[in-house]
């Protein structure tokens, strides 16, 4: 299998504010959240040895999201992701959800009509990151 780079020096940071993820397998994180979520994979620094990468840059739902592996020998030790979630402000929410389950997303509140008006739930990923969609009914 050929290994996935892109250059990563004209890549638009789409949004005001981006998330950079550390998770332990950057690349299949990468993948998981093109297959799930829809997103492109806009740049990627190559793998080292060990199969980590320093940097990846994707565009999902009209924004950034960036990752990496960490490398406790600068410093970036493994943390479990904790007290956050990333809320996707979607149309069309429950054919997004199904991608995401089929997917493997873990279901952590079912999707629902809520007393704000969206049809919202929560899932966590198979790297511990926890979601939200939410899709405004008119």
């Amino acid at each position: 299998m050929t290994e996935k780079t892109f250059d990563v020096s004209n890549v638009e940071v789409l949004s005001g504010i981006v998330a950079y993820l550390q998770v332990e397998g950057a690349v299949k994180a990468s993948d998981f959240y093109v297959k799930a979520f829809g997103a492109k994979d806009v740049a990627r620094h190559p793998v080292d040895d060990q199969g980590r990468t320093m940097h990846i840059h994707l565009h999902l739902n009209g924004g950034s999201l960036m990752l990496s592996d960490s490398y406790p020998e600068h410093g970036v030790t493994p943390e479990v992701p904790a007290g956050f979630t990333l809320h996707l402000k979607v149309t069309d929410i429950e054919v997004l959800w199904k991608r995401a389950v089929d997917a493997g997303c873990d279901i952590l509140l079912p999707l629902q009509d809520m007393f704000w008006g969206d049809r919202y739930g929560q899932l966590r990923d198979p790297f511990g990151v926890r979601w939200s969609m939410g899709e405004t009914k008119t």
